[in-house]
């Protein structure tokens, strides 16, 4: 494929619905990826580390910051998309393994076919349900777990449930940091929901997210971050204070607030994200 005909819009049907990868015209080498309409990565072939989503660029923190220096990191990404993160890491973390576990086999084969990694890349995708892979997993063998897994605009139920949560604490390290994207909006009942339900698994947690967002006043994506040891919230409350939307962290006591009242999510009462108004996210 030569360079004009990478820069030619692409749909296609795959598993889970119809994908799009759309040219950035601002950013000769980024691209957009949709499904239905609903905006599911960007990425940039030639600046892998220029995170174009506010939320993404917050777990972008939660990966600089899973341990000191640029030293090589374990990785597990539930979700893949465009590999966004999976690229990131590998420019910022060289030598880093990572294992990124995507429900649609069609779309990773869409993303690779049109959007390569780069040559000798150490990222493995595996097609599979990412609660299935995950419990596939072994004990303490992941730095970091990222959960970001969207079906169109909606995260599955069976991937919101404090079950859940604690397999991904089974397979992190002690030090490890679990970082989540959560959506939703209006009275937050389901952001305040997994909030309960990471507390209830992780001894520490912190959540990133606009103002405007947890004052209620918009639909939007909040980064949720759990751990067993204790988290650098003053740095990731100043990177995220320095974005170009900038956000707020809560923890300690605000975060308790929060999440006050609400039970841990189980299996048994786990519900899927809310759906997006109309307009939110592009989809129409």
């Amino acid at each position: 494929m030569d360079e004009e005909d990478e820069r030619v819009p692409v749909s296609a049907d795959v598993d889970l619905g119809r994908a799009a990868l759309l040219p950035d015209i601002d950013r000769p080498g980024a691209w957009l990826l949709t499904l239905d309409g609903s905006p599911q990565s960007y990425v940039d072939l030639d600046d892998p580390e220029y995170l174009e989503f506010e939320y993404v660029r917050r777990l972008g923190h939660v990966v600089d910051l899973a341990a000191p220096g640029a030293g090589p990191l374990d990785l597990v990404h539930l979700g893949g998309g465009a590999l966004t993160l999976a690229r990131y890491a590998e420019a910022t973390r060289p030598g880093s393994r990572q294992y990124v576990i995507e429900a649609d086999a069609a779309l990773t084969a869409l993303v690779r076919r049109h959007l390569p990694l780069p040559a000798g890349s150490a990222v493995a995708v595996e097609a599979s349900d990412a609660r299935a892979a995950l419990a596939a997993l072994p004990a303490e063998s992941a730095d970091v777990v990222l959960a970001d897994v969207f079906h169109g605009a909606l995260t599955p139920a069976h991937l919101t449930s404090v079950e859940f949560v604690a397999d991904a604490a089974r397979v992190l390290r002690p030090g490890g940091f679990y970082a989540a994207n959560v959506a939703d909006g209006g009275a937050l009942d389901f952001l305040r929901g997994q909030v309960a339900t990471a507390r209830a698994v992780f001894p520490y947690a912190c959540l990133i997210a606009e103002r405007e967002h947890l004052d209620g006043e918009r639909f939007a994506n909040a980064v949720l971050v759990a751990g067993r040891a204790g988290l650098p919230v003053g740095e990731i409350a100043a990177r995220a204070a320095a974005d170009p939307y900038p956000a707020v962290v809560l923890d300690g006591r605000d975060l308790d607030a929060f999440a006050a009242g609400r039970p841990a999510v189980t299996d048994d009462t786990a519900t899927g994200s809310p759906a997006p108004p109309r307009g939110v996210f592009g989809i129409g």
